[in-house]
């Protein structure tokens, strides 16, 4: 039997990042995965090939929609293939998860594929898909199960016309109209990627506002903005029933009044988020532990009831990110070894990749107020720059929280071109204890967008914003 000091069960983020950490930490490891390829949800269904989609199809938006203002002219008409598209998407995934096998025998670490499950607290079974079965032994296990698509209990998904996201990345043709269930992330980034490309989209969600747990004020700008992009919003909408006849999607939900609408369209998308994914896992036989809703349950260090069984990423508490994860995977590698790691949860940035883009660390307007924390709010228009009017990037804003005694920024939410890349500033300033008057006083290179973070920075002192 191959013995190791380490055990990984699953290869996304968070499973492979341990990995290499365990590894370099001089640790003989082993990583276990269910499919052929490595990399998880992320690379294979979930951040990578969503970004390959949606960089796609904001080129065919500039086409069709800005080059002529640029002076650029194509003649003839400008065509969307998206079978090509598709396959554009499947070879950047391709290269990616080539590129974690690679660290994998750079960092010589075993891969088994297979579905791994506990025998016990040390041993895992390891399920490949001749039907065969491998027994390893571990001194420690990393579970890193990820999650899978959430749905309704009365939803039938037949993946054909009413899909998740992991058929949303697949669809042969363009969809006439597309009902998105569920205002958050994956709904609307997907949504737009097949609005641009031509589809009507109707985003239905329960929520008075589309991506509810962000600061109330990106929620209203994103809104705005999707809506002059002509995507169209049923919000405080209660799904009741989902039904396919034919080649339609017949959607009811009640409106707040409790009278109900009818939605048809051509697809479904269902993206009313994740759930934790243990299936096939035997977690009891490991005497590890599970909450009512299917999370491995871990102390502060990701420790599981088991002493020597750790869990990291979606299958526990918190964000489901793939860089939450991944932190938290260096972090476990690195308490086996005997360091003290931490992670401070409020600084994991949070992001929407739309355009414009969506990103925010720290702390909520509304749960400031709720703390009952005194504090200013410094807040700068994009259209004041000029670099977003050179790229004609002029929708959003940049707002700082902080504190109305100390100055400590204590929140940073952004809506507008780069602002995916942007938040990193905000996220070292925090990490750092920064105030809004050390941001303020730091140059910053123009004509940038990051000019709107400076002049944030400067409204939440003393209001002395300089380009408004």
């Amino acid at each position: 039997m191959n013995q190791y000091d380490v055990a990984i069960i699953g290869s996304g983020p968070g499973g492979y990042v341990a990995a290499i950490r365990c590894a370099q930490l001089g640790m003989r490891t082993a990583i276990i995965e269910k499919y052929s390829t490595l990399g998880g949800t992320c690379l294979n269904v979930g951040c990578i090939p969503s970004k390959a989609m949606l960089d796609s199809s904001h080129h065919y938006e500039d086409a069709i929609k800005h080059f002529d203002e640029h002076g650029i002219e194509i003649p003839g008409e400008i065509k969307v293939n998206l079978e090509k598209m598709i396959a554009r998407k499947q070879g950047v995934v391709d290269q990616t998860t080539k590129g974690i096998e690679f660290l994998m025998d750079k960092n010589k670490i075993t891969v088994y594929e297979g579905v791994g499950s506990f025998k016990d607290a040390t041993h895992v079974n390891i399920k490949k898909n001749d039907g065969k079965t491998e027994e390893i032994e571990a001194k420690n296990v990393i579970i890193a199960t990820g999650s899978k698509p959430s749905t309704l209990p009365f939803i039938k998904l037949d993946k054909e016309r009413i899909i998740t996201s992991t058929e949303a990345l697949e669809l042969k043709e363009v969809p006439k109209h597309m009902i998105v269930i569920g205002g958050g992330v994956i709904g609307l980034e997907l949504g737009q990627v097949y609005k641009r490309l031509g589809a009507d989209v109707t985003v239905v969600e329960f929520m008075d506002r589309i991506i509810p747990g962000m600061d109330a004020a990106l929620s209203k700008e994103l809104t705005k903005v999707m809506k002059k992009q002509k995507v169209k919003f049923a919000l405080s909408h209660k799904v009741k029933s989902v039904e396919r006849k034919g080649d339609q999607v017949i959607v009811k939900a009640d409106n707040k009044k409790g009278e109900e609408v009818v939605f048809e369209g051509d697809y479904c998308l269902v993206a009313v988020g994740r759930k934790p994914y243990t299936d096939g896992l035997n977690a009891d036989a490991a005497g590890v532990k599970l909450d009512d809703r299917g999370k491995v349950i871990v102390d502060g260090h990701l420790k599981t009831s088991a002493d020597n069984i750790y869990a990291i990423g979606d299958v526990i508490k918190g964000a489901m990110l793939a860089h939450k994860a991944e932190e938290e995977g260096a972090l476990v590698a690195e308490i086996l070894a005997g360091q003290k790691p931490h992670i401070d949860y409020n600084l994991i940035p949070g992001v929407v990749y739309t355009w414009p883009e969506v990103a925010a660390v720290g702390k909520t307007e509304e749960e400031l107020k709720e703390a009952g924390v005194e504090y200013k709010v410094g807040q700068f228009p994009m259209r004041a720059l000029g670099r977003a009017r050179a790229s004609m990037d002029t929708d959003g804003f940049v707002k700082i929280l902080a504190d109305k005694k100390t100055d400590e920024v204590l929140g940073v939410h952004m809506v507008g071109a780069r602002c995916a890349d942007l938040i990193a500033e905000a996220v070292t300033a925090m990490e750092f204890r920064a105030s809004a008057e050390d941001i303020s006083r730091m140059s910053h290179a123009h004509p940038t967008y990051a000019e709107a973070v400076k002049e944030a920075a400067l409204a939440a002192t003393d209001n002395r914003a300089l380009h408004v």
